[in-house]
């Protein structure tokens, strides 16, 4: 996949209000996925290489590096990180308040 393409594409996307509004609900799934898949190419491994150093299965990675991957637990992104030497890096963020908010 090359990057600037998808970027392109996104930068398309992201004119519709709705797809904005939902990929903002997503975003942080999807910052996961491309790092998880910067990394795991960055070290020259196949989704099945680095399943097997995680022990899990291809189809698990594939759901992880395309953000679709639900009820995510930070120990399984501790393996993945570990078997990709690095760590995963968790932190809440103030919401963003309107005046409909209060």
């Amino acid at each position: 996949m090359k990057m600037h393409r998808f970027d392109d594409m996104l930068k398309e996307q992201l004119k519709n209000p709705e797809f904005r509004a939902e990929y903002e609900d997503l975003k942080e799934e999807f910052d996961v996925a491309q790092e998880v898949i910067r990394l795991r190419i960055g070290a020259g491994m196949t989704q099945k290489e680095l399943a097997g150093k995680v022990h899990t299965s291809q189809p698990a990675i594939a759901r992880l590096e395309s953000g679709s991957y639900r009820n995510l637990s930070l120990s399984f992104l501790r393996r993945v990180g570990r078997a990709l030497g690095a760590k995963p890096h968790v932190k809440f963020q103030k919401l963003k308040t309107t005046s409909r908010d209060h």
